[in-house]
Order: structure tokens, then C-alpha cells, then sequence
């Protein structure tokens, strides 16, 4: 009777399934936090590229000096973030006539469109699910109404 007794006491068992039942909840809750943080970073990183790019793109002289301000500060803001600025689309768009984007009081639009990896997801994986998580910000600045007295 007491050799069963012994079997059947649940004596150490709970740091056993403590140890269990917490890798199945910490695993993906950390995978989780991995995943949340590159999103943010990757979101981060566009926007501000964006909010830049427009910026300096309508304090520039010329439409040459405008595109290369932009290309610079879409480059360092994705660079600063740790996002791959050569995977970047950077589309610029004027209003309200888009031949003349350095126009008094015209608008100008950047969007930046990246993709963000995801965490411990390994390149050779393939499959009908996606390995990476599409984002674009944009950003439109005013160019001033003295523009063309610099």
C-alpha cells in the first residue's frame, strides 16, 4: 500500500508543469513582443523617412537639388532605424500641378512604402504565407509662398 501511495502523490509535480504550461504561454508572448517591436520600428522608420523626405524636398532650389534632399533623407531615416533603404518604394506627387512641384503654395506628397521582415523567420522558408509585413506612411508639406525669391 505504501509503494502506491507513493506513486500517487503528486509530490514535485508543480515545478514540473509550472515549467511546462509557462514555455507554451512565453514562447509566443515573446515571439509576440519580437514581432510587435520590429513592426513599430519598421512603422517608425517609414514615417519619419516620409515626413523628412517632404520636407526637405520643398525647401530645395531646384527639382535636381529637391530629389537628391529627398533620396538622402529617406536613406538616413531608414538607415537610422535599421530598415533596408534599398528595399524602399519612394513615390513623390505635386499638387496642384505636377509638372511644377516647386511652386508657390503647392502641395507636396512622399510616401514611403517598406516591408518588414519577421523576427527568426528564416529566408529559405517558402510557402503561401507571407515572411514580411507591408508599410507606407506619407507625408505632405507646403512649399512656401516665397519660394521663388530665394
Amino acid at each position: 500500500m505504501q509503494l502506491s501511495n507513493r506513486f500517487a502523490s503528486e509530490r514535485g509535480s508543480a515545478s514540473l508543469e509550472f515549467i511546462t504550461v509557462g514555455l507554451v504561454m512565453l514562447v509566443p508572448l515573446v515571439y509576440l513582443v519580437l514581432t510587435m517591436s520590429s513592426i513599430q520600428a519598421g512603422a517608425l522608420a517609414a514615417e519619419g523617412a516620409a515626413r523628412q523626405a517632404a520636407r526637405v524636398f520643398v525647401q530645395a532650389q531646384t527639382l535636381e537639388q529637391a530629389n537628391a534632399a529627398a533620396s538622402s533623407a529617406v536613406q538616413f531615416a531608414l538607415d537610422n532605424h535599421g530598415v533596408d533603404a534599398s528595399d524602399a518604394a519612394v513615390t513623390i506627387t505635386c499638387a496642384p500641378d505636377p509638372g511644377d512641384c516647386l511652386a508657390r503654395k503647392g502641395f507636396v506628397t512622399v510616401q514611403v512604402a517598406i516591408a518588414v521582415d519577421l523576427p527568426l523567420a528564416p529566408p529559405v522558408l517558402t510557402g503561401n504565407f507571407p515572411l514580411q509585413v507591408p508599410l507606407d506612411a506619407a507625408a505632405t508639406q507646403q512649399v512656401s509662398q516665397f519660394a521663388g525669391s530665394r
